[in-house]
């Protein structure tokens, strides 16, 4: 599956800046340019499909002409350092072949992009699709839920100073994956969503996040902490409206998406939350 390494986006952010200056490019460096910039070359504006990886050659730092159309020119950078050799941004290819991978920055368009790109060829248009925009398309008809909450329990009680153990519910909707495709442009997108975190507001100004859908408690475990979903109250809930604290569990669903046609992958996250409440009492001591 293809994975965005975090050093490789770090290059790419760094690249998108300084390509926005290409126009005043002086010996094949873009001005205003940072470490990670050292060629630039530009598509004239070409629209997909016209020159590419077939057009006449060339020599990155000068432009791919105009081809009369209308259409903003995209500015492609060479990265520097290249990313790491088993990175998605190759494309399939690898350090033996000789080509590099390059930024794209497209004015009219957000978002980050790369091509790989074969020594002395001139660079072709980004695609009109945006496969991410068609990834969420996908996401949109999935049936992703926040978490199912089993505990705290609306019906339990519980006690200052005592372990609370909190875990949800596993289930599709709930927890993932989910998978789903969806087209458009003659480009298939296919994503996967599953959670990845768990954020729960306890309602008593605390946070805790857990990487998983908590440990459900029984007897035999006493009075001991969760092993990795837990909270502990310090104040009863008798001051809070209702008499309950007030709290929220918010799943993050990372969504990894792929489209094999143009090379491409990535992830992106979203969120669904489930609220809960918990009331929590002081331990009465009779002598």
């Amino acid at each position: 599956m293809l994975k965005r390494a975090a050093a490789a986006a770090v290059v790419l952010a760094g690249v998108l800046v300084p390509a926005a200056h290409a126009d005043g490019r002086s010996g094949g460096i873009c001005k205003g340019a940072t470490m990670f910039v050292r060629v630039c070359a530009s598509d004239g504006g070409r629209a997909p499909g016209a020159g590419g990886h077939g057009a006449q050659a060339a020599p990155a730092g000068a432009s791919g002409g105009s081809s009369g159309s209308s259409a903003p020119a995209c500015t492609y950078t060479r990265l520097d350092p290249q990313p790491p050799a088993e990175n998605m941004y190759w494309k399939g290819h690898d350090r033996s072949e000789k080509g590099a991978v390059y930024g794209v920055h497209c004015p009219d368009r957000q978002g980050a992009r790369t091509v790989w790109i074969a020594d002395g060829q001139a660079p072709g248009a980004v695609p009109t699709v945006d496969p991410e925009a068609v990834a969420r398309r996908a996401v949109a008809s999935m049936r992703l839920e926040g978490p199912e909450v089993a505990s705290p329990r609306a019906v339990g009680t519980y006690v200052v100073g005592m372990p609370m153990w909190m875990w949800a519910t596993r289930s599709p909707t709930a927890f993932g994956p989910v998978t789903a495709s969806a087209t458009a442009g003659g480009v298939t997108v296919t994503a996967t969503a599953k959670v990845t975190r768990v954020r729960w507001a306890m309602g008593d100004g605390t946070t805790v996040t857990c990487r998983g859908p908590g440990t459900p408690y029984t007897k035999s475990r006493g009075a001991t902490p969760s092993p990795d979903c837990g909270h502990l109250y310090e104040m009863p809930s008798s001051e809070q409206p209702g008499g309950r604290y007030q709290g929220t569990a918010t799943s993050a669903w990372t969504i990894t998406w792929t489209a094999p046609a143009l090379g491409d992958g990535g992830r992106f996250t979203e969120t669904r939350q489930t609220a809960f409440t918990a009331d929590v009492r002081e331990v009465q001591v009779v002598n």
